[in-house]
């Protein structure tokens, strides 16, 4: 109804100024009879008068009509500079806002939801910068203001802040304008009021407001580096401290555009993810993976056996798959590509020089341009009584010690239910442990919907993990956990305890904390992945706040990028496409919104859902657990996210990040051929699943009757 309305009094208005012509009077030859005809009326009944032009001038502007500027020239020769001014100035901010507001409330919704996602980067940039943005518009006349009006409607601006700054903004035109209205007698023609010299002021006072900008952040970039000595002359284009993905990617970039570099790493090349995280763990899950086939054959027509477990022999053929990977991130590789590797471990003494301890004995001191933190992250230990003793591991540690065994524990415990925990539970157990798994949530991988938290949960426990939920650890004991349950205290035993509750940024030793580079749970960077000092930068896990192998490359592109290239152009970090893969059995990937998310951000969604039991590869397969689930708005086939669980979950998951990245939606999925019979058809027929919703039912009816009507 409000919509309505609003049509209807904007339809009004245009109806009577093209019905009663009133476009002959908001000319300068209209005005000037106008004005020669009012000029009496004012002196008997000023007030009156003001009222109307007023009001008059409140609904031109507000309807968008064009006349406005002739208006002002009016308000000029009727009442003067200051009194033109004063009424002028606030009709015209009340009517800009009342055509924003219809803007708003007409046109908003139907525009943020085609193009929802764009805008969305807008309204970020006019939280931040809005008031710079409206100001220099409203002070350039050259740029139409009723177009501003319904443009700033579609956004997220605030209408006060709207209202004010058009006031300001548009003050220094009106009194131009209206002082020009004085001498009405003179003017012919709009054109001869702002000369080009006067448009020419108008845009350089719209471009004050950034270039104020640009002289406090210089003022405060100075502040910054106060206290610190610039080099005349450095060393290097870049340091990067840390050789995981993200100092990698960072050195790498750097090398390429020819820059001159120094990689400095204290310990493995590769960090964590090739030497203790990602490479093992996975080569340990695919050996579990064949136990189990080889314990429940039968599903494949064929003999069980129960597997007979070398533990040694196991941990032989994950340390083989580090070492096979091993020279794409060596040293020799890196320095074959341009970059100065350096073993050792780096301390920042100020922001253009780096101290580094080298592991041969030698100290050496860079200066460097830019810098860029790559430490990442470490397995987070809680403070729970009794845990230093108690001999732990973590994901960092363990595979030290599997090495030493030559059976695979026999009672492990595992503290955390997310996807690291998850995974370690279910690859033990399936190589013979009795394994316990204790969370304190309510439900295991809780950032998941609870329905893969479910199938989650019911996979670990089929391959034999007891799971333990709403488990919360208060104290380790004489070789058992002691848990707090619905109030009474569980306890558990084991002969190997494993802490996997999450990871945390490595951010001691560096020397950021003496230069005064904020830290919290990550190093704080701005949107560019910028630290306080801007030649100093942050990726990987050490940043946040994804702690992925992959996002860390990607953020590396951006901080190198920016460190090496920033004083032309910066780029910020892009995040909007992040998958994520839990290797269970069957895998779990996501990339976008889930159902918990989308519900947590008030975004509107539909489900579409298909099963892989109905999918011709996973029958021939026996692999038909689990299923395609993707959120789209509704009635749209843009993908706001989608949610895969079944084998080979984290491969078929990569089409729906394409997609997202380039905007393509389910229509454009259905629309591509899939080879046959493959599991990535199940993408296909999601999107199949999606359009048999919204199959057009009128059209369909009328092509109906046609056929009927054809067959006679």
């Amino acid at each position: 109804m409000k919509k309505i309305l609003i049509i209807l009094a904007l339809a009004a208005l245009i109806a009577a100024y093209f019905f009663f012509g009133l476009g002959d009077y908001l000319t300068v030859d209209g005005i000037k009879q106008v004005a020669g005809e009012v000029g009496g009326y004012y002196e008997r009944d000023p007030a009156q008068v003001i009222t109307l032009f007023f009001l008059a001038y409140v609904a031109v502007t507000a309807a968008s009509l064009p006349g406005a500027a002739v208006m002002t020239l009016a308000a000029g020769a009727l009442f003067g500079v200051v009194i033109g001014t004063i009424v002028v100035s606030f009709a015209s901010t009340l009517g800009a806002t009342l055509a924003f507001l219809a803007s708003r409330y007409v046109l908003r919704d139907a525009i943020e939801a085609r193009f929802g996602e764009r805008l969305k980067t807008v309204n970020q940039g006019l939280q931040r910068d809005g008031t710079f943005y409206l100001f220099t518009l409203r002070m350039i006349p050259l740029f139409p203001f009723f177009v501003v009006n319904l443009v700033m409607g579609l956004t997220r601006i605030k209408v006060w802040t709207y209202a004010w700054v058009s006031q300001i903004g548009m003050l220094l035109g009106t009194i131009v304008y209206v002082n020009a209205g004085t001498q009405l007698a003179q003017i012919d023609s709009l054109a001869g009021i702002v000369s080009p010299t006067v448009l020419v002021s108008f845009a350089l006072l719209g471009i004050a407001p950034w270039f104020a900008k640009a002289v406090i952040a210089w003022i405060k970039q100075r502040k910054v580096y106060a206290g610190f000595d610039k080099p005349k002359s450095f060393d290097r284009n870049l340091v990067v401290i840390g050789a995981g993905s993200a100092g990698l990617v960072s050195s790498l970039i750097a090398a390429t555009v020819k820059a001159k570099v120094t990689l400095v790493e204290a310990n493995k090349m590769g960090g964590d993810c090739l030497n203790t995280g990602c490479v093992p763990s996975k080569a340990l899950i695919k050996t579990a993976r064949v136990a189990d086939q080889m314990r429940h054959a039968h599903r494949y027509g064929l003999e069980a056996a129960e597997p007979k477990v070398p533990f040694n022999r196991t941990i032989e053929r994950v340390m083989g798959a580090i070492k096979a990977i091993e020279p794409h991130d060596s040293i020799e590789r890196y320095e074959g590509l341009g970059v100065d590797v350096v073993e050792g471990y780096a301390k920042v003494v100020d922001p253009w020089t780096v101290e580094i301890a080298r592991k041969d004995g030698g100290a050496q001191r860079l200066t460097t341009r830019a810098i860029v933190i790559a430490a990442g992250g470490e397995p987070f230990v809680p403070p729970i009584d009794g845990l230093a003793s108690s001999g732990y591991l973590t994901s960092d540690t363990m595979w030290d010690a599997f090495a030493q065994m030559d059976r695979v524990p026999a009672r492990v415990a595992v503290l955390g239910g997310g996807p690291i925990g998850c995974e370690l539970s279910q690859a033990l157990a399936r190589l013979g442990s009795r394994v316990s798994q204790l969370e304190m949530q309510d439900r295991v991988l809780g950032r998941e919907d609870v329905e893969v938290s479910t199938v989650a949960q019911s996979s670990l426990e089929s391959s034999g993990v007891r799971v333990l939920t709403n488990h919360r650890v208060v104290r380790i004991e004489q070789g058992q956990l002691v848990a707090e349950h619905e109030g009474a205290e569980v306890t558990v035993p084991f002969d190997t305890l494993i802490v996997a509750v999450g990871r945390a940024a490595r951010l001691s030793g560096y020397g950021l904390e003496d230069i005064g580079i904020d830290t919290g749970k990550t190093v704080v960077t701005d949107d560019f992945l910028a630290t306080k000092f801007p030649n100093i930068y942050a990726a990987g896990d050490v940043a946040g706040p994804f702690q992925f192998t992959h996002t860390a490359s990607h953020q590396a592109w951006f901080a190198s990028v920016n460190a090496l290239f920033g004083q032309f152009r910066r780029f910020k970090a892009d995040y909007r496409v992040i998958p994520a893969v839990t290797f269970l059995d069957p895998e779990i990937a996501r990339v976008g919104l889930n159902e918990l998310e989308a519900t947590q951000q008030g975004v509107t969604y539909e489900v579409t859902r298909y099963r892989l039991a109905e999918l011709d590869r996973a029958i021939a397969e026996s692999e038909t657990s689990g299923f395609v689930k993707v959120l789209t708005p509704p009635g749209k086939d843009t993908i706001l996210g989608a949610t895969i669980v079944g084998a080979h979950a984290g491969e078929l998951l990569a089409e729906y990040v394409l997609a997202m990245k380039h905007k393509l939606g389910l229509n454009k999925i259905l629309g591509t051929i899939h080879s046959y019979p493959t599991m990535a058809e199940a993408n296909k027929f999601a999107a199949g699943e999606w359009k048999k919703n919204h199959k057009p039912e009128a059209l369909l009816n009328l092509v109906e009757k046609y056929h009927s009507w054809r067959r006679g």
